[in-house]
């Protein structure tokens, strides 16, 4: 689409309160079209008060500005990855691709709910966003529009960058928070940070440019560790330290008590993205780094041999599938039913040390009535429990068939 099509035309945007949000939203406005906002609550650490976001919106032209909460979706979609142990290269939690799936579902309802049929937003033509952004919404809603001004040649004839962005701004009085110049660029959410641009394009920069919002880095944490206990109950945090709480509360508390402790912050990743570029990222996510790992040491305990080489492979194929745009397909549906399975069966509560950046194990109890595959007794070097160590002759001697026979035919002289 061109801004040509939509002049007189009602049509919705997904939008911060940013530089790049409120200018395309004023030029939007200037050039004919009526646009509306919707920005989500994601429970961002760097945004405190939405409904300024939604004052500034009206002031830089929006016809109308709406807020939405979108903190439990997010949460549930945070679980999600967690139970998924969807984490791209390098580690990455995949916070920022989860959170876009939400807003899209979240401001198509809205959408739906205002009589618009056409969804506009300020990802540009470089990323991942964009991708993710016009996929969600063509599973979700494909009668819809998708408009990107970063992909409309006219936009490019008045912004060539951020310096004319903000010069237009200030030429509009337009109610900016912006420089003409970042040293890098912050998505923020509930679940996690990533920064990337500006100088941490160049390679020589050290990750430590970035000054964490979530935390701290792990040498400026206490020289003493802390000891966090977390409650799951079939697959879902329920409890932390005993005290029980809902979902986001679960989120909000794991991000506190990891952030004092520095971890999850500062990941550097230089990552593959789905247009055949590479970017790279530094990122924090203190609470995903903690309740995923937490997760991981239980499901270890449910999980067999071919069980865990099918978790392994859905977990890889998630997490691909959220990074580049995918979410809503069938591949991601049913990859999900199959984790769902798995993360019902887990239960039990782990306690952490966390140390300076690191998550160490501490200990797992609650899971006497379990349906855990771990058996002390079994996995004894000195009890014999159920296993008896005689049948092992037997089943050495039927692994050994295919190694004897290999070195028969490869080796002949061995046996000379």
């Amino acid at each position: 689409m061109r801004i040509a099509d939509l002049r007189g035309t009602r049509i919705g945007g997904l939008v911060s309160g940013g530089l790049d949000s409120c200018t395309i939203t004023h030029w939007l406005r200037a050039n004919g079209a009526e646009p509306h906002g919707y920005t989500l609550d994601l429970g961002q650490p760097d945004e405190s008060d939405l409904e300024e976001v939604r004052r500034r919106m009206v002031a830089c032209g929006a016809v109308a500005a709406h807020v939405i909460d979108g903190r439990e979706a997010l949460a549930e979609a945070g679980l999600q990855v967690i139970q998924g142990q969807a984490r791209y290269e390098g580690g990455y939690w995949n916070t920022t691709g989860i959170a876009r799936y939400v807003t899209t579902r979240l401001a198509i309802d809205a959408l739906r709910r205002d009589g618009i049929s056409v969804l506009f937003h300020g990802a540009t033509g470089r990323g991942n966003d964009q991708v993710r952004f016009q996929l969600a919404t063509n599973m979700l809603a494909p009668s819809f529009e998708v408009y990107a001004p970063w992909r409309d040649p006219a936009m490019h004839d008045t912004f060539a960058g951020r310096k004319e962005m903000v010069e237009y701004a200030e030429a509009h009085q337009l109610p900016i928070k912006a420089s003409a110049e970042k040293i890098y660029s912050t998505d923020a959410n509930m679940l996690g940070l990533t920064h990337e641009a500006g100088r941490l394009e160049e390679l020589a920069t050290p990750a430590t440019l970035v000054q964490p919002e979530m935390g701290v880095w792990g040498w400026d944490a206490p020289d003493t560790p802390g000891l966090v206990r977390i409650g799951f109950e079939k697959g879902r945090p329920v409890a932390i330290d005993g005290d029980r709480m809902d979902l986001v509360q679960v989120f909000e508390k794991a991000n506190a008590i990891g952030g004092v402790h520095g971890i999850g912050i500062g990941r550097h990743v230089v990552e593959n993205r789905f247009v055949g570029i590479k970017s790279r990222g530094v990122y924090e996510a203190p609470g995903m780094e903690i309740l995923g790992q937490a997760y991981e040491f239980l499901l270890q305990l449910y999980l067999d041999r071919r069980a865990r080489e099918l978790f392994e492979s859905l977990s890889r194929f998630l997490a691909v599938q959220i990074y580049q745009g995918y979410w809503y397909d069938l591949g991601t549906t049913a990859a999900l039913d199959a984790i769902n399975r798995f993360s019902s069966l887990v239960s039990g509560t782990v306690t952490l040390r966390l140390s300076k950046g690191q998550v160490i194990f501490e200990g797992i109890t609650g899971i006497d009535d379990a349906p855990t595959l771990y058996s002390e007794d079994d996995a004894s070097m000195e009890r014999a429990g159920s296993f008896d160590h005689a049948d092992a002759e037997g089943f050495l001697r039927v692994l050994g068939v295919p190694a004897r026979n290999f070195a028969h035919r490869m080796f002949p002289h061995l046996d000379r």
